[in-house]
């Protein structure tokens, strides 16, 4: 044949000069062996992921995660907890073997060989069944590493009372009110009160906040005197002139705040 007449030329003679469109394989010849990643895996893949996803947001919303005050440094008796994905390394560092002179095994050994050996599960059982009984090798370390997490989780998180934590950290927001320094009870505050309630009166690591007190004039008098909680009695030093001016004074800036 000559050239141009029935002839196509094309790079390899291999290769049909007809393009077709790129159809997915048929795997219907094996059943259960193996499928299209597109779209069949994938589909599956966004159909758990949606799940989860939903499940996860339905359970914030019926049980939000409590928040706390801002973090003071100056409060050696508040004791912090990472994230609840953190809970478990926590845990782990109170052992013996993974604290004090063998910290860096707690925080570098332990968790590395861990995680470690979950990356090298699919290379240590690489055969070719796909049911759990025919991969015994990264099954058997997957459960393990589950059940270690989810055991050292509960252990840090079994004991700490999560809504006594949140109540006595509450978050105190900003306040807009202004405190009448030449209020003649702000002087007496200032002697008697300000070290723990603080100047603005919003309170810190040793005592709470007075703004939005739920407590009448009289039983503020009283808690003054005798004290309250943690609060130890004979605090103010004054007569009863000066206590009556600091009550006024409290109550006042409550008022504003309202």
């Amino acid at each position: 044949m000559h050239k141009g007449k029935g002839m196509k030329f094309v790079g390899d003679s291999r290769i049909s000069a007809e393009r077709k469109p790129n159809v997915p394989k048929d795997y219907s010849e094996y059943p259960g062996r193996t499928e299209a990643f597109w779209p069949n895996f994938l589909l599956k893949e966004w159909l758990v992921g949606a799940v989860f996803l939903a499940g996860f947001l339905t359970l914030t919303l019926a049980h939000p995660s409590p928040l706390e005050g801002v973090a003071d440094p100056t409060n050696a008796a508040y004791i912090p907890l990472p994230d609840w994905y953190f809970l478990f390394l926590y845990e782990l560092l109170k052992y013996e073997f993974a604290s004090g002179d063998w910290t860096i095994m707690g925080i570098l050994v332990l968790p590395g060989l861990a995680f470690g050996g979950l990356l090298l599960a699919p290379f240590l059982d690489n055969g070719p069944g796909r049911r759990p009984h025919q991969r015994p090798v990264a099954v058997g370390m997957m459960l393990l590493g589950l059940a270690s997490v989810i055991w050292l989780t509960y252990e840090s998180a079994a004991h700490v009372d999560w809504e006594q934590r949140a109540e006595a950290n509450k978050p105190i927001p900003a306040s807009d009110v202004q405190i009448d320094t030449e209020d003649p009870g702000y002087a007496i505050y200032e002697n008697n009160c300000l070290q723990c309630h603080g100047e603005d009166l919003q309170g810190g690591a040793a005592a709470p906040g007075l703004i939005g007190t739920e407590y009448s004039a009289e039983e503020i008098a009283t808690i003054a005197v005798e004290g309250v909680g943690s609060m130890p009695p004979e605090q103010f030093q004054g007569n009863d002139e000066e206590l009556q001016q600091l009550v006024d004074f409290i109550v006042s800036v409550n008022e504003q705040a309202e």
